[in-house]
């Protein structure tokens, strides 16, 4: 009998760690794919781990999915989920405070309001459990030079946190230091520090397009131009950078011009082998409809918008296409 229950005992050990290996190499496709764009893919890799009695991490990934869906709600719901599961996670708590300031964006005043106040908590809770966390950083820096005193903000405080990133992200603490400038409206300042940013880079194809975003605010349209072109030049040479493709096409689409490069852009980043969650691809495919339809090129937009939804069937964007 007690050959047999060690038996039993042994093989429920098996199978205990045989289920978990599993679910981590769910978890890792899922990743992988949430990456890659593919929207779909992810959440139906997902779906059977978030529930409950599952892990923060399958809670955080489907969230981000959602959150590069544009599905707040859910978004803010699972990210909840996994702050509740694994409270000392500070990347969890970053992925939260940007899914309920989504949710803010588009709230009435009231609810926006107390969103804002949770937003916030969210953002320093992420940077208490991990100081050297550039991400919760940088968002904390933005929402301190843009937010009111009232619900947290305050440019003072911006500012300290720029002199945290000094020892953790060079590049970034110039950039948030050329915000806050901007803020200010010392706008020869905010030009000086996105080009000390550039000038540091050892990936300068972002730089040329956060400087590009600037001229872009201030109506400098030539510049703007330019720096994209730049942006798409140090892209070109540094597959590391291909995400610059996409948001530099972005700032092109925002002010309707040159559509062909935008396309070009786009196109570039969506046949090379880096892609991002940060630049999904079903967007990128959606922008590129569109802007396919502008051309004229009715054949090549249908194929795009196609392209969209066998990634992500739910991209509202996308489907609102004709």
């Amino acid at each position: 009998m007690r050959v047999l229950a060690g038996l039993v005992l042994a093989s429920a050990a098996v199978l205990s760690a045989s289920a978990q290996s599993s679910e981590r190499s769910q978890l890792a496709l899922a990743t992988a794919a949430l990456q890659f764009g593919e929207a779909d893919k992810a959440l139906a890799l997902l779906s059977p781990l978030a529930q409950p009695g599952g892990e923060a991490e399958a809670y955080n990934l489907k969230c981000r999915v959602e959150y590069s869906l544009e599905q707040w709600d859910r978004a803010a719901n699972d990210c909840e989920q996994a702050v509740k599961l694994d409270g000392r996670s500070s990347d969890d708590h970053l992925w939260l405070a940007r899914a309920l300031g989504a949710q803010a964006s588009r709230a009435s005043f009231l609810s926006a309001f107390k969103l804002a106040k949770r937003v916030y908590a969210e953002m320093e809770e992420a940077v208490r459990l991990n100081p050297r966390n550039a991400d919760a950083l940088a968002d904390l820096g933005e929402y301190d030079y843009t937010a009111p005193a009232v619900v947290g903000g305050g440019i003072d405080k911006a500012e300290g946190v720029a002199a945290q990133m000094d020892r953790i992200d060079p590049i970034r603490a110039y950039e948030l230091r050329g915000h806050i400038a901007e803020q200010r409206k010392d706008f020869g300042a905010t030009e000086r520090e996105y080009k000390q940013a550039l000038a540091a880079s050892v990936h300068p194809a972002f730089q040329w397009i956060s400087l590009a975003g600037f001229y872009l605010r201030r109506e400098r349209w030539t510049e703007m131009e330019a720096a994209v072109r730049s942006g798409q030049n140090a892209a070109e040479r540094d597959k590391r950078a291909a995400v610059a493709l996409y948001s530099g096409a972005a700032l092109l689409i925002q002010t309707s011009r040159d559509p062909a490069r935008a396309a070009k852009m786009l196109e570039e980043y969506l046949a090379g082998s880096v892609k991002s969650e940060d630049a999904p691809a079903f967007v990128a495919h959606t922008w590129l409809a569109r802007l396919k339809q502008q051309m004229g090129d009715v054949a090549a937009a249908s194929r795009e918008r196609a392209a969209a939804l066998a990634l992500a069937h739910e991209y509202k964007p996308a489907l609102d296409l004709k």
